[in-house]
């Protein structure tokens, strides 16, 4: 299975290039659907996608063009995929569908859960139950490996324009978070490539809990397939292309863990680069949400040199954050000055409305974290920059409610040089 995976993953290259950070737009989740249509294409016959009726619309439907959904059921003319030896289990239960995973990893085989982000917690405790058998089953040196179980979230809590608040929940982050870190792993992605680099991972492993954060719709690309493998290893890396602390101590750190958070820091470090440029910001991205914990508590745990190489040792680190801002704290807590991170994240304000509605709603816009990093830097010259982000969100409460979406200035945003 790994030389298998690793041929696919350099197959995925071309249909996910690259050119320059911030310019282009991809559904990330088309891209492992085309992945997992690889799998199946080259008769892997021991990996299946588990679904509740969402194939489709999570963007993983190119997995049809060489495979089915099965069913053992008649089969009428208007079906759509179906046969009985189909690898595709697609039906309306959370449980059900990770039940079927969860059997099927028992006999060695491999597979992958997608749902949608607020609907993994209607099967949380089955997730709990499987991490807790992982934990003890792995003390048994009679007991053989089983591939890990993966688990796939997107429509995620940020980017529901349709659904609205009932679909908008991000809590399997915490419930994994619980678990003890010999077989609990959260991944964040911020982009298609790193998507690849960590579905390729997650498939390879052995005795874990993996679960995988990323929506669904167009959003920017920042890395090429090289950068994007290099960075998902690592579990967190500095973007200097987005900063300009020219590898100095910087001023403020803005930091990210999400697609949607790590568009908003971007936007937010091109803003002060464009008008405050003489404050030194300094990027970090993280795709591995557990290298953050401080070490001896989690295998992927960075060392502290390594933290404070990333972080600095003292310098303020806005950080946005995918779900509960609680859960950064609690994870960084014991890191050095640890009350350096002011967290912006998901705070239970939600409703059917435009994508950046959502983080203004939740105080994570760019133009927020700005505000945020010109405080807590004491940025001399901060009023004026102040003043023309709370007019800009004034802009966007009218301009949205006229027009029902974003403003073009942050609908059609990309990374310019200054």
């Amino acid at each position: 299975m790994q030389v298998f995976l690793e041929q696919i993953l350099r197959g995925a290259v071309a249909a996910a290039t690259v050119t320059k950070p911030a310019t282009e737009k991809r559904e990330s989740t088309r891209q492992l659907g085309q992945m997992i249509r690889d799998i199946f294409k080259k008769g892997h016959k021991n990996f299946r996608l588990f679904c509740p009726d969402e194939t489709n619309s999570n963007r993983l439907g190119d997995v049809f063009a060489v495979e089915n959904r099965c069913s053992a059921g008649q089969i009428i003319p208007i079906d759509d995929h179906v046969a009985p030896d189909g690898r595709v289990m697609e039906v309306l239960s959370e449980h059900l569908c990770q039940g079927w995973l969860e059997g099927y990893l028992l006999t060695g085989r491999h597979g992958l859960f997608a749902t949608y982000e607020a609907f993994a917690m209607v099967s949380a405790s089955m997730t709990i139950q499987h991490t807790k058998w992982l934990e003890e089953a792995i003390k048994l040196s009679w007991r053989a490996p089983i591939p890990s179980l993966n688990i796939l979230l997107t429509s995620t809590c940020w980017r529901n324009d349709h659904n609205g608040f009932s679909h908008q929940g991000p809590g399997l982050i915490d419930t994994v978070l619980a678990m003890k870190g010999t077989v609990a792993r959260i991944y964040l992605p911020p982009d298609a490539n790193c998507l690849l680099s960590v579905a390729e991972h997650c498939f390879r492993s052995r005795n874990y809990v993996n679960l995988i954060v990323i929506d669904k719709q167009p959003q920017l690309q920042w890395l090429d397939m090289n950068a994007a493998v290099k960075h998902c290893t690592a579990g967190a890396s500095v973007w200097p292309w987005a900063s300009n602390d020219q590898g100095s101590e910087p001023d403020v750190v803005l930091a990210a863990a999400g697609d949607t958070p790590t568009l908003e820091v971007v936007a937010a470090a091109w803003l002060l680069r464009k008008h405050a440029p003489d404050l030194k910001v300094r990027v970090v991205n993280v795709a591995d949400l557990m290298c953050l914990y401080p070490p001896l508590l989690h295998p992927h745990s960075l060392e502290e040199a390594q933290f404070i190489d990333i972080f600095t040792a003292v310098r303020p680190i806005i950080f946005a954050f995918h779900g509960y801002q609680r859960a950064i704290h609690a994870i960084v807590h014991g890191r050095t000055r640890a009350e350096r991170f002011h967290v912006r994240g998901f705070m239970e304000e939600g409703t059917t409305t435009t994508p950046f509605d959502m983080v203004v709603r939740n105080e994570m816009s760019r133009f927020h974290l700005c505000m945020e990093a010109l405080r807590r830097s004491a940025y001399p010259q901060a009023g004026p920059l102040m003043e023309w982000c709370q007019d800009m969100l004034a802009r966007h409460q009218t301009y949205t409610r006229e027009h029902f979406e974003d403003m073009p200035e942050v609908r059609d945003w990309v990374w310019t040089d200054m």
